[in-house]
């Protein structure tokens, strides 16, 4: 039953969230009211990290083969973006730069504060440490590029970090085994330990 899911997941999810992804980055949207940005490179950058941090994220579940935390991820993530959108949709806030009126709550912030927050509580915070630096530059990235301000960054992060708290447990393995063996009436027990 749980093959046919991943498998499922793996076939209709996958293409719903690069769908997302691309609908979200503004690299494949036009804005011809857009003011031009204080810093093109900062904003570039921080429109690569909405797209490759959660890719990354979803791609070391896959390598991992933690076919849990790819179910959790999606499900995290598929929360962020309604909420996100949700908000967006019927807040219609002003950009700073108003281009237009979706500035609340940052997008890119939710994406990648989510995908931060996933590594967090699924794997650990050493792991993490990088994704939250990336997370955290992308929403300066926004703020700078004056398509949002502090409220919306830490609106989206707020988010991002929230759905993750529904979804995700922290990820088990098995570094304990028990074996028996039992050899012409001598028993044996034994543990096996993997650091």
């Amino acid at each position: 039953m749980f093959t046919i899911c991943f498998k499922l997941l793996k076939k209709k999810i996958a293409p719903i969230l690069l769908i997302l992804f691309h609908l979200q980055n503004p690299l494949f949207a036009q804005n011809n009211n857009a003011v031009k940005s204080k810093n093109d490179t900062t904003e570039k950058i921080g429109d690569v990290a909405l797209v490759v941090l959660p890719i990354a994220t979803l791609a070391t579940t896959f390598l991992t083969d933690d076919k849990k935390g790819v179910w959790q991820f999606t499900k995290g993530l598929l929360l962020t973006e309604a909420i996100t959108y949700g908000l967006k949709w019927s807040i219609n806030k002003p950009r700073p730069d108003l281009s237009n009126n979706n500035s609340f709550p940052s997008g890119h912030t939710s994406t990648t504060f989510h995908s931060a927050a996933f590594i967090h509580k699924r794997y650990g915070f050493k792991y993490s440490l990088p994704a939250y630096l990336l997370a955290g530059f992308t929403a300066a990235s926004r703020i700078d590029s004056q398509k949002h301000d502090i409220l919306d960054v830490l609106a989206g992060a707020a988010i991002g970090i929230g759905s993750n708290l529904l979804f995700t447990s922290e990820y088990q393995k098995k570094h304990l085994e028990l074996s028996y063996s039992n050899n012409q009436g001598n028993h044996m027990i034994g543990f096996n330990y993997k650091f």
